[in-house]
């Protein structure tokens, strides 16, 4: 099992499981539907950094515990708390967040998607090679429902891996679409029954690790851009989103639409 220092008292935020050479990483908060908080961000991203130094794991798929949720994004409670979101360590906090979409690993990365993944649950679906998800799972970027923006890199990469017109309605609208409709569009690879989705994740596994893992391993830094852990091609998308960002975390919205969701309640937008 892999887990932050601060876990000894419940049950790991991150499950780990080997099989062969692929590594099972499980989000373990399913009373708050695998939502990430400072914590998990730790645990997922030292154990992506482990499986990318360990020369028997060949590839590490990413699901969720339970069967409602894959991930439902930034805990917002906890950002409503005004609780830290990201690690003081320079290194950590530079894997994004999660620990994952920023973490640029040469190992093939696949997310079993088990349910709704909304926010970063979709963000960290963008960031791996390859889904897999049920047919109760689905995506979207709900942050603008929230005052906020999806700032993990969904707005930059959900146009570039959808066609445009189709992200920037998901993106604006912040509604979500079926695991059907993202298999149509290109967003996911597989599309089983829930019952079947770790088999069908371990057995897309297995077809990669049928091959030669060094020419896998060159094969995705080449395909993705990857140099020396970093992806140097979307260093101006980063940085324009961390702007935007910035300049939004200090309006009245971004206040008013985490806190109207903790208090179950329609947000009172100002624009301001």
């Amino acid at each position: 099992m892999t887990s932050s220092p601060a876990d000894s008292q419940h049950s790991p935020v991150v499950l780990s499981e080997r099989r062969g050479h692929v590594l099972l990483l499980t989000l373990n908060r399913p009373e708050v539907r695998n939502a990430v908080n400072l914590e998990l961000s730790i645990a997922l991203g030292d154990a992506l950094e482990a499986a990318e130094h360990d020369r028997d794991v060949w590839i590490v798929i990413v699901t969720g515990a339970g069967d409602k949720a894959f991930c439902a994004g930034a805990d917002l409670k906890a950002v409503s708390r005004g609780e830290q979101r990201y690690p003081d360590d320079p290194v950590r906090s530079g894997w994004g967040f999660a620990g994952y979409v920023s973490h640029h690993i040469s190992k093939p990365t696949i997310a079993a998607v088990n349910g709704f993944a909304l926010g970063g649950g979709t963000e960290i679906s963008l960031a791996s090679d390859l889904v897999v998800a049920a047919d109760t799972a689905s995506f979207g970027l709900p942050e603008v429902k929230r005052g906020i923006l999806a700032a993990a890199g969904g707005v930059f990469r959900l146009p570039a891996q959808l066609p445009k017109k189709v992200a920037m309605e998901m993106i604006l609208t912040g509604e979500p679409i079926s695991a059907h409709r993202a298999l149509e569009l290109g967003l996911v690879n597989r599309v089983v029954a829930q019952h079947e989705l770790l088999d069908a994740a371990f057995d897309l596994a297995d077809r990669v690790c049928a091959n030669a893992p060094l020419s896998v391993q060159a094969s995705k830094r080449i395909a993705n851009g990857i140099v020396g852990g970093h992806v140097h091609a979307e260093d101006e998308s980063w940085r324009l989103s961390n702007s935007e960002r910035t300049e939004l975390m200090k309006s009245a919205d971004s206040v008013e639409g985490p806190r109207a969701f903790v208090e179950k309640r329609p947000p009172k937008w100002q624009a301001r």
